[in-house]
């Protein structure tokens, strides 16, 4: 019983993380302790709440041109990361597709980034419901 407990705790700690779903205040301090903008953060915790959640293990169902979005800002597969199915990926974020849907958001943050710099918050369809987002002041 004892080998069956310690292998399980070992299966556990030795698991890659496979996700986690922050709260609107624990995604605003992520994302500015990896030094995202002030001005953006409530943009963002906008985006991550209307396209995902707040769940970083989010993929979403099929787009009409049977790409899939990854992660808590929903990365397009065709665009910005390379999918798991090896479909072809312009991959501008140089990054796989699965590292989007772990709890270490940095590259979610990183290609959402670039994202953002080439085609504005307009590159979320559901940057409609942000142009006006809340403050996260009270977060901090």
């Amino acid at each position: 019983m004892k080998a069956f407990i310690f292998v399980l705790a070992l299966a556990l700690f030795a698991a890659p993380s496979m996700g986690k779903v922050f709260s609107r205040c624990s995604l605003a301090k992520e994302l500015k302790a990896l030094g995202v903008a002030a001005g953006d953060i409530p943009y963002y915790v906008c985006i991550a709440q209307h396209e995902s959640s707040y769940n970083t293990a989010a993929v979403g169902p099929p787009n009409p041109n049977g790409t899939n979005d990854y992660g808590i800002f929903q990365i397009n597969d065709y665009y910005w990361c390379t999918p798991p199915n090896g479909a072809f990926s312009y991959n501008s974020c140089k990054i796989n597709c699965r590292s989007l849907l772990t709890d270490d958001i940095s590259p979610d943050v990183k290609c959402a980034e670039l994202v953002k710099r080439q085609q504005g918050w307009q590159a979320w369809s559901t940057y409609k419901y942000c142009t006006a987002p809340s403050s996260v002041n009270d977060c901090y």
